[in-house]
């Protein structure tokens, strides 16, 4: 099946993936401020196996605030076909995709791994804005990271 036509928009009813949604960020009112103003997709593979919610943060930047795989899906692929969905469907549109995220050995390398790169960190975030501990594989996170990959601006005006 073309990638294209497994990911779709989600205009309503985006709770009802409040289970994935969940995954990634941890706390439902910290979801709540972005979720009806953000573009949420979702990757469907016989089964959804992966969301995302982008916003549009303003001077060219595109932010993923979102991005779960379900627990059965994870490490086949799915968050990476999400990355480059967002940077096929936003190139031209915006300048920067970037993503905010605990400073976790299972989420930095990832994102690293998919073209962005480190740009800045806001100390304390998950203490000041969370009403609980976040821990990621073991480790306390405080610090919200900053990682941005600049989107290829459309070169094909065919496309």
């Amino acid at each position: 099946m073309d990638e294209q036509k497994k990911i779709r928009e989600i205009k309503e009813n985006k709770k009802q993936y409040l289970d994935l949604l969940l995954l990634a960020d941890e706390q439902e009112d910290m979801i709540d401020r972005y979720l009806e103003r953000g573009t949420m997709y979702v990757l469907d593979d016989d089964g959804i196996k992966a969301e995302c919610v982008v916003t549009d943060e303003g001077g060219g930047i595109l932010e993923i605030k979102n991005l779960a795989v379900a627990p059965g899906s994870q490490r086949c692929g799915y968050g990476r076909k999400m990355i480059r969905f967002l940077s096929d469907v936003y190139s031209g549109r915006f300048d920067i995709l970037q993503v905010g995220t605990g400073d976790s050995p299972l989420t930095i390398p990832f994102y690293e791994n998919c073209g962005f790169r480190r740009s800045h960190v806001v100390k304390g975030f998950f203490t000041e804005h969370y009403d609980h501990p976040i821990y990621e594989n073991g480790r306390h996170l405080t610090d919200m990271v900053y990682l941005r990959m600049r989107l290829r601006a459309e070169t094909d005006p065919g496309k």
